[in-house]
Parts: C-alpha cells; sequence; structure tokens
C-alpha cells in the first residue's frame, strides 16, 4: 500500500480577467522553487464541468508534515507569488486536507 502524504494543500484560483491567467500560473509556478513540497503542481483548469467553471487555475501541493506547510508558507518565495498573483485573482480558496 502506498503512503499518503501528511498533508495535501489544494487552492483554487479566478481570474478577474481571463487575459491575465499566464500570469497567474506563472506567478504560482513559482512556488514550485520552495523546497518543501514532496509533489507541486499549478495546472488550468480545463473547465470541463458544465455545472461549475469559476476556476480558471489549481495549485496541488503534498507535504509530508504541517511543520513542511509552515515552512512553505514562510519561504519569501511565497510572499513574491502573492504579491504578483493577488492583485490579478478574484477567488482564491484553500483547503488543506
Amino acid at each position: 500500500m502506498t503512503q499518503r502524504p501528511a498533508i495535501r494543500h489544494i487552492v483554487f484560483f479566478s481570474a478577474k480577467d481571463k487575459t491575465d491567467i499566464p500570469r497567474i500560473v506563472a506567478g504560482l509556478e513559482q512556488l514550485g522553487k520552495i523546497p518543501y513540497s514532496k509533489v507541486f503542481e499549478v495546472r488550468r483548469n480545463t473547465q470541463s464541468d458544465a455545472l461549475s467553471n469559476e476556476v480558471d487555475v489549481v495549485v496541488y501541493a503534498e507535504f509530508a508534515s504541517a511543520e513542511d506547510l509552515a515552512k512553505y508558507k514562510a519561504d519569501p518565495i511565497y510572499q513574491k507569488s502573492i504579491e504578483t498573483v493577488r492583485p490579478l485573482r478574484d477567488l482564491r480558496i484553500a483547503a488543506d486536507i
């Protein structure tokens, strides 16, 4: 049986202006340079669900511990990503499971 990560961090974003989606993706991809995640992905939503298309971009990361997630969020790259993406995004919903 495969061991599951301690924490899966999933964040959903919507763009204020759809033309900014590439800039949002680029800003979020910088988070992949932070060394504390075991898995890190930034993906555009395919929006193939007919009932919901509010989400434009998804960040998915796995962490071995809550401490690693806290270190990830404390890294200066994380703050720089926020500064880049926050003005461009509308919706942001995060879940840690």
